[in-house]
């Protein structure tokens, strides 16, 4: 049997690493479809429970050097959530102490160099930075080579550990260069400038992946933490990983549905605008379907629980967000392919520019081609390539989703921008989400009649009802008597010796 599961990831630091694992798990025998989402840290992976399990998934992409969390929804959620935080926190460390240590490191590189000892300075503070802020990089890069494979950090380990060993022996054997007619020059402060510069490139883009999941907490936020149980002993109130299928469930007038079931006794208006965009509350009573994270107005009711968790309506519309902002435009395909060989491609070029230099420039070809090698590394190393796209598409699938427009995958979105007409099917669509009186006309217009008007219409939940209490808000209400709902036509009471319909 095919199933679609998706497993948050650890470990990625690149587009690169997503290239690797995509590679990795379309290589496992049973697996259909997988894609790799560098921007949201997650695997959406669809195979064969037969042939494939989990745990095969799972040991294939630790092989690899990465982790995929397999525990179920929940926690695997809170744990890469915990992961995550714990990680940006790291980050921030080594950003900020990168910065710190780099200023005067710059400083000292171009007014203090003459000094006697500043070298010796500039290598302390240098060896704080690379070895210390910036020991992700030689790490990430060791852990790629010991599988023989690479990623950005590849190419950020690479050009300022060579910068950084090349200013070490300059630094320590100057004769070596001084014999041959060649000035040795330090280049710490670029090792160390580098590193605080991609370091603050990582702490944006973390910045940025956190930011695109704010629209699914925003959904899974309509659904309330706890619900209150109808037993034979009375009301409880319990959290709602408690509910089950078939439980009496009681909504209070202001409180979001818990759960989809249906109404068994009572009756109010609930607002399922989150559902079908309808401005207007719609009646509930006895037999009605309500659904999970609808607001309920004014009454109470009691209601049967037809379905819980992962298996309600509003479980599937983040389950759709998601899976929209996990899915890949054609336009990413293509990125993922150029991530796929990009490091190696860049390692090739920068050998073969230091290869030139050595050719064409026999005397100060050497300290030339190194430079020219450094360079190329460095300018390959902000991954925007592999981060750009995926966090444009879930960041505005992301939007969409906040403002009630959920988009079914991201080839939709990229062919959107091709719309020149849109047709709407109902004036709900473009209304401001709640009706308001605009004007009144009246057969005879007396302070009493607005008086009476308002007084029985406040006694009402109907949503039409509240645009009239809203319209007539500063008149004084006046006694009413025998006030009564009359279902699908309006409602009627008595003031004086008269009964009013409305």
């Amino acid at each position: 049997m095919k199933i679609k599961k998706t497993f948050p990831v650890v470990g990625m630091s690149c587009a690169s690493c997503a290239a690797r694992i995509d590679k990795v798990i379309h290589e496992q025998p049973g697996v259909c479809e997988a894609n790799i989402n560098y921007a949201t840290a997650q695997a959406q992976v669809v195979y064969d429970t037969e042939i494939c399990s989990v745990q095969a998934l799972k040991n294939a992409v630790q092989d690899a050097g990465y982790d995929l969390l397999t525990e179920t929804d929940q926690q695997g959620e809170e744990k890469a959530k915990q992961i995550q935080n714990e990680k940006y926190r790291l980050l921030k460390i080594q950003t900020f102490g990168a910065i710190l240590l780099s200023l005067p490191i710059m400083v000292i590189s171009m007014v203090f160099v003459n000094i006697p000892y500043m070298n010796y300075v500039l290598w302390f503070l240098s060896t704080c930075v690379v070895l210390g802020f910036g020991n992700r990089f030689y790490l990430s890069a060791w852990q790629q080579l010991k599988h023989g494979t690479s990623n950005m950090d590849t190419l950020v380990a690479n050009s300022t550990g060579i910068a950084y060993l090349f200013s070490v022996f300059n630094l320590l054997f100057p004769d070596f260069w001084l014999s041959r007619g060649i000035t040795p020059h330090l280049y710490f402060e670029a090792a160390s400038g580098i590193i605080a510069f991609i370091l603050l490139g990582r702490l944006l883009e973390e910045r940025a992946k956190q930011n695109t999941s704010t629209a699914i907490r925003r959904l899974a936020g309509l659904q309330p933490k706890t619900i209150t149980i109808v037993t034979g002993s009375g009301e409880q109130t319990v959290p709602i990983e408690n509910a089950r299928i078939g439980d009496t469930i009681a909504v209070k007038p202001g409180e979001r549905i818990a759960v989809d079931g249906t109404v068994i006794s009572g009756d109010s208006y609930v607002d399922e605008s989150m559902l079908s965009g309808e401005p207007i509350a719609v009646h509930k009573q006895a037999g009605e379907k309500v659904y999970a994270g609808t607001m309920n107005q004014k009454g109470a009711f009691h209601f049967t629980a037809d379905k819980t968790g992962a298996d309600t309506m509003l479980a599937q519309i983040i389950r759709m967000v998601q899976d929209a902002q996990g899915s890949k435009a054609p336009v990413q395909k293509l990125v993922d392919k150029i991530a796929g060989i990009f490091v190696p491609v860049i390692i090739g070029i920068a050998l073969l520019t230091f290869g030139l230099w050595c050719l064409f420039a026999p005397t100060a070809g050497f300290s030339h081609g190194l430079l020219a090698m450094i360079t190329v590394l460095i300018i390959a190393c902000p991954c925007a390539l592999g981060l750009a796209t995926p966090t444009a598409l879930i960041v505005g699938i992301g939007k969409g989703a906040e403002h009630g427009i959920l988009i079914k995958d991201a080839t939709s979105l990229e062919i959107a921008r091709k719309i020149d007409t849109i047709v709407l099917d109902k004036t709900g669509t473009i209304t401001e989400g709640h009706p308001r009186v605009v004007n009144t006309y009246w057969h005879t217009e007396t302070t009493e009649a607005r008086k009476i008007i308002y007084s029985l219409e406040r006694l009402s939940e109907h949503p039409l009802a509240e645009a009239i209490v809203r319209e007539f808000g500063q008149e004084t209400s006046i006694p009413v008597t025998g006030f009564e709902t009359i279902p699908g036509k309006g409602i009627k009471g008595r003031t004086g010796d008269e009964t009013y319909y409305a």
